[in-house]
């Protein structure tokens, strides 16, 4: 009876997120403050302003509805039948587009996902490989910088390298499987980065396990060793996986306008500046469907690959050693450099345009060159790290503050409102709090922080579980530890550490959030100094003046060293576990 009250509970939560995001998108011209048919009639006819009697023959030929609440329980009917409606704009029925367009998103983000598991194998490989010879794995700086890597930018660089320059692939379209290429590298690679770091970060947590000493006094070869301990990190990137493909899936809306890809990313960003409110409700409906089945996959995963020790108390926890002073070179030199770069630029003018040096070369004056409008790039450097930098750390102070609160709560892993936040593009996302905020770096902060804290809450949702899995959380809870201390003593100090890390290694991720949402006109404005308006800018003007596009880019690199550099061991993921041990635990 239990069960059935909480998995009714879970359903009907999950239908209540769904149906709340579509009256959310329904809403969106009353948001906005727009007349639905007028939206509709400029999509038809250009910049041609309608007239009174066209205006009312929209509004009879589609049967528009008075107000969002009305437009959602319509479609809504209509949806749990599969009739997901017809397209306002061209009249065509909504699930074939969006058939068609899921197969091309599917495909796009699978090939990415596989590259993204190629790299962050490639990088995690040798990590995994020392730690079978009992040595510490090396902080991951490479996977660090690609994570900072802006995926338009990097979409832009193989464009022009690649397509035009070389001739090795197509540069735009989708005729085959030719055009897959380079939209894959485009979007795997920085994802690569990620989870090389989370699977870094895991083998560095796994290998200080007692097992581990056990197969190594036992002889087990090396390679035998290194492979156990990525599978054994895998348990806890597997959701992440998950999560990270069906944000590829929706969120690859920069790189589809890039090379001219017609997946439901681009689709949803044409239809809701078109307002064509049945196509981006098809779109929130297919990803948020897809965000649930993913979410699922990725527990039932984490699961399998913990096997038995998940549900009999066979998890024994690590005592890491903490970190020694090594590897400290690359992150100061990186913070002295990114330091001076951002002091230089402070002290000088970011706003003065000069037309008669556009997009002109490194000089004594200009020693990073100008910008497409004149204005000194060093500048623009300084003067945007602060406001990118400090954007970024309050979201990710803000995210991971939620992401513990959410993830630390009792009871198993299940799919649910959290996936289906986790399928939004942040595009739409964006696209929403701009109608109520209007565009600017508040809104695109807003936006970023709304879908940023999912990750981390899978994260903590999955060590949480295997902390609960384990011998010792087993004991306290026979020995009559409360919740309050079993949180403070024994999931707090184990989760903390890692999410923290990850936290941290999202810094740059999230700039690069808030820099495409300004890429795409919803983030702060051309004008602005800010890292991402910086690049929407210049990414155009690429081989003319690559200063103006490398120096955010390199910003953004620093940034993700030093998220790399940063220690996560004396967080206290120690303490409660060695004291249970020793019989400190006072319980």
């Amino acid at each position: 009876m239990i069960r059935t009250l909480t998995a009714t509970r879970r359903w009907a939560a999950l239908a209540a997120t769904i149906g709340g995001l579509a009256v959310l998108v329904a809403a969106l011209p009353w948001l906005r403050g727009d007349d639905p048919a007028r939206s509709i009639l400029r999509a038809r006819l250009g910049e041609r302003e309608p007239d009174p009697a066209a205006l009312a023959a929209v509004r009879s030929e589609l049967d528009l509805p008075a107000g969002p609440v009305r437009g959602a329980a319509e479609w809504l009917s209509g949806a749990v039948t599969g009739d997901l409606g017809r397209s306002w704009v061209d009249g065509s029925p909504v699930a074939e587009t969006l058939g068609a367009a899921a197969g091309v998103s599917a495909l796009l983000g699978g090939a990415a996902a596989l590259v993204a598991v190629a790299v962050g194998l490639l990088l995690a490989g040798p990590a995994a490989w020392t730690a079978a010879n009992g040595r510490r794995p090396r902080a991951g700086f490479t996977a660090a910088t690609l994570t900072a890597l802006p995926e338009f930018v990097l979409a832009a660089v193989l464009i022009t390298v690649v397509a035009v320059n070389w001739r090795l692939a197509p540069a735009a379209g989708w005729f085959g499987p030719s055009y897959l290429v380079l939209p894959a590298l485009a979007l795997g690679i920085p994802t690569g980065g990620l989870l090389a770091r989370l699977l870094g970060a895991a083998v560095e947590a796994t290998a200080a396990e007692p097992w581990v000493h056990t197969w190594r006094a036992a002889g087990s070869g090396r390679g035998e060793l290194a492979a156990a301990l990525l599978r054994r990190a895998s348990t806890v990137v597997v959701p992440q996986v998950a999560v990270l493909f069906v944000g590829l899936l929706g969120g690859a809306v920069a790189v589809e306008q890039l090379f001219a890809i017609p997946g439901l990313g681009r689709i949803a960003l044409g239809a809701s500046l078109a307002q064509d409110l049945p196509v981006v409700q098809g779109c929130v409906l297919l990803l948020a469907l897809t965000g649930v089945v993913a979410g699922g996959l990725g527990i039932a995963a984490h699961r399998l690959l913990l096997g038995p020790a998940g549900a009999a108390a066979g998890l024994i926890p690590a005592v890491p050693a903490h970190r020694h002073r090594a590897h400290r070179a690359v992150p100061i030199a990186a913070a002295l450099l990114l330091a001076a770069v951002i002091g230089a630029g402070l002290l000088r003018d970011a706003q003065r345009v000069r037309l008669e040096v556009r997009l002109a070369g490194p000089s004594g004056a200009h020693p990073l060159g100008t910008d497409p409008v004149g204005r000194d790039v060093l500048a623009q450097l300084g003067h945007g790290a602060v406001l990118t930098v400090g954007t970024a750390a309050a979201v990710t102070v803000v995210s991971l503050l939620v992401g513990l609160a959410i993830g630390l709560r009792g009871g198993a892993a299940r799919a649910g409102a959290a996936d289906v936040l986790n399928a939004l593009p942040p595009v739409f996302v964006g696209l929403v709090v701009a109608a109520l905020l209007s565009p600017g770096l508040t809104a695109a902060a807003l936006a970023a922080a709304l879908v940023a804290w999912v990750p981390l809450t899978v994260h903590t949702r999955s060590l949480a579980e295997e902390v609960r899995a384990s011998g010792y959380y087993r004991a306290a809870e026979l020995c009559g530890a409360g919740p309050a201390r079993l949180l403070h003593r024994h999931l707090l100090p184990a989760v903390l550490g890692p999410v923290v890390l990850h936290a941290l290694a999202r810094v740059p991720a999230t700039a690069l959030t808030i820099a495409g949402l300004g890429f795409l006109g919803l983030g702060a404005g051309h004008d602005s100094p800010e890292w991402g308006a910086q690049l929407a800018a210049a990414v155009t003007y690429l081989e003319r003046a690559p200063l103006a596009v490398l120096g955010p880019v390199a910003g953004l690199g620093l940034l993700g060293v030093l998220a790399a550099a940063t220690p996560t061991t004396g967080l206290g993921e120690v303490a409660g576990r060695r004291d249970f041990f020793v019989g400190r635990s006072r319980t």
